[in-house]
């Protein structure tokens, strides 16, 4: 690391003065270890990506997200497919991917982290999807894409309540809403994928299938922190696939089940809950007609994105991020 741009989101996380110390913080571990770094706010999306374009323009080798997995995910889609590093400062409402990769919580720390780091080239996931103005659009996404139940919640909190109240907000409307969604019911294809022994060698598989389903996630971490960490097991950032969660229920029981599995980190199968391994995921409504009545939402890495149609898929070698050695 020679060269790096501290990018972050003044609204994120905890109180401005006290984020900014530790902002602070963090740039001093840099620059002491003969790192030329700037601090530089992002207060849109849009800035996020035109002061990371700007950084990249000006040599930086490395760009530090400061922040949540909102920041993070904005970031990424400029540094997606170049040779720059992320690395990540967790100062965020969610740091799962901080959790994922094992990082301190402590901006001053996760500094030092990434100077000691492992650079890691890993795959991304890549969402297409129908913006709100009814306009194709894509995303790549690190932690995890959903359809659905969870992407509703999202829809719930876009109002700027998450920015008000943090995690509380989630667990809130996530209880509200497993009381109130009405489990809308969508069309997936996927093609999945696994192996079977042939003589003596592994045999590579593929089929397609198709199934309805109230409730799709893509998932690219194994450790989401906090109280559910292994929410999919098998799911990792080195994967060439995804792990999908499929919900073929509308059964409220089978949702509470399965997070509970996660709490208690246990390893039941959920009837009506499938999980699988795939390499491309499409979704729709059932039928055209339903396109114009109550709208399916597609979200990313917790960013609300747009409605179904939506169509999920893995880019190889699409990104380096800096984190301790595992």
């Amino acid at each position: 690391m020679r060269k790096a741009a501290l990018l972050y989101n003044p609204d994120s996380g905890g109180s401005a003065g006290k984020r900014l110390h530790e902002l602070e913080s963090a740039l001093a571990v840099l620059r002491g270890a003969g790192i030329e770094a700037e601090l530089i706010p992002s207060e849109s999306p849009r800035y996020a990506g035109d002061a990371a374009r700007k950084a990249i323009s000006e040599g930086c080798d490395t760009v530090f997200a400061c922040g949540g997995d909102g920041t993070i995910h904005n970031i990424m889609q400029v540094l997606a497919g170049s040779s720059v590093a992320l690395a990540i400062l967790p100062m965020g409402t969610a740091n799962a991917l901080a959790n994922d990769l094992g990082l301190p919580l402590h901006a001053a720390a996760a500094a030092q982290a990434a100077i000691k780091g492992h650079a890691r080239r890993v795959p991304l996931g890549r969402i297409e999807y129908l913006d709100f103005d009814g306009k194709p659009g894509s995303r790549y996404f690190i932690v995890a894409a959903g359809v659905g139940v969870d992407a509703h919640l999202f829809y719930k909190l876009h109002s700027g309540t998450k920015q008000r109240m943090g995690m509380t907000a989630y667990y809130a409307k996530a209880w509200n809403l497993w009381f109130t969604y009405a489990m809308t019911r969508f069309t997936v294809e996927y093609e999945q994928t696994g192996s079977k022994n042939s003589g003596r060698t592994e045999v590579k598989t593929a089929a397609m299938k198709t199934a309805e389903v109230t409730e799709l996630m893509s998932v690219r971490i194994r450790n989401f922190g906090g109280v559910v960490r292994e929410l999919v097991p098998g799911a990792s950032l080195d994967r060439s696939d995804m792990r999908v969660v499929m919900a073929r229920t509308a059964s409220r029981v089978a949702y509470l089940a399965y997070v509970t599995r996660g709490l208690l980190r246990q390893k039941w199968k959920i009837p009506g809950i499938d999980l699988v391994d795939s390499t491309r995921v499409s979704c729709r409504y059932r039928s055209p007609s339903e396109n114009n009545q109550a709208k399916i939402y597609v979200e990313a890495d917790g960013e609300l994105l747009g409605t179904l149609p939506a169509e999920i898929t893995v880019v190889p070698d699409a990104l380096t991020v800096l984190g301790p050695e595992r």
